[in-house]
């Protein structure tokens, strides 16, 4: 992905989530004011600082908006994932923290980014914290935001980021089953933003899925076949690959993620070969007809199999909010 600049400026924001917001007229007209001099700064800081994982881009006639994705990282049920955040910045920042939204695509694959797009964090002071991990208008960035989100939310083990989650045993064996559930809503997503990028990042999406389609696929047939746990493949991401276990040793994982998996997996594989990532000739044995327009009901929910998953951790985490 390195002919991609991480920082670019662009024009096009008719898709923004808060492009209707009127906080940027007030901004944009007045080049001298210590708010458009504040987000300059952002600017550069963004430009001069962002890892290989994130990329930004803001916009030429509305200095107020910005869009940033960010790439999941290994070791996570999160890995070769993208996560697509509108930003906002206030009338009055740094007074008050810039406003995101999360492109959830109505999934909650984490207890802090909900189906809606709210983005719950305490850096946004949208979530209680100590005042030091609150937004401070004299010190906190929005790179600070962003790796906090890598870094902090779409972490190992997500299912602990639910308030009052403890470490037991039987905690554990449900934050594995957590895993298993984020990570075919991530095959959705994917699926949805190779159908439809979000606007100045087409290019960057189509050129992402080519390049990781393969290292997905391979992920894909070693969780279905038990050799590693979910998250936990690394094959091709410069940390080792996983090895493959005897039958006796294979990992049990839930299932209903492996009926999941062998509805999702082939439409992803089938989207992977369109987009023309290098897997034409490649066979897996899950494979099979696919009928693409029925992967989701008109409402845009998860088939059933998904969703008793879903229910499971809901009761777990005592959700009110469908996911």
């Amino acid at each position: 992905m390195t002919k991609f600049a991480k920082f670019d400026v662009v024009t096009d924001d008719s898709d923004h989530f808060f492009r209707g917001s009127n906080d940027g007229k007030c901004i944009n007209n007045n080049s001298k004011g210590e708010v458009y001099r504040s987000i300059m700064r952002e600017w550069k800081i963004l430009e001069q600082n962002l890892p290989e994982s994130i990329y930004v881009r803001v916009y030429e006639r509305r200095i107020d908006l910005m869009r940033a994705v960010i790439v999941g990282v290994a070791g996570t049920p999160y890995h070769d994932a993208l996560f697509f955040f509108d930003i906002a910045f206030p009338y009055d920042y740094p007074n008050h923290p810039p406003k995101l939204n999360f492109h959830s695509f109505g999934h909650r694959v984490n207890p802090n980014l909900y189906n809606s797009g709210k983005v719950c964090l305490s850096l946004l002071n949208t979530w209680t914290g100590m005042k030091k991990e609150q937004w401070d208008p004299h010190g906190s960035t929005m790179l600070q935001v962003l790796l906090s989100i890598q870094g902090l939310v779409l972490n190992e083990k997500p299912y602990f980021n639910e308030p009052g989650i403890g470490l037991a045993f039987f905690c554990e064996s449900l934050s594995l089953e957590y895993n298993e559930a984020v990570y075919v809503l991530n095959l959705k997503i994917a699926h949805r933003l190779l159908r439809k990028p979000p606007r100045n990042f087409d290019a960057f999406v189509r050129a992402f899925y080519r390049e990781r389609g393969p290292a997905i696929m391979d992920a894909c047939d070693h969780y279905m076949h038990c050799h590693v746990r979910v998250g936990y493949f690394t094959s091709g991401l410069g940390s080792g690959s996983a090895s493959k276990s005897s039958d006796k040793e294979k990992i049990q994982l839930s299932r209903y993620f492996m009926e999941t998996m062998k509805d999702m997996a082939p439409r992803l594989l089938k989207a992977f070969r369109e987009n023309g990532a290098p897997i034409m000739d490649r066979k897996w044995k899950w494979e099979e007809p696919l009928d693409v327009e029925n992967e989701d009901d008109k409402s845009g929910k998860p088939k059933s199999m998904l969703k008793k998953v879903v229910e499971k951790i809901k009761k777990a985490f005592r959700w009110k909010t469908k996911i």
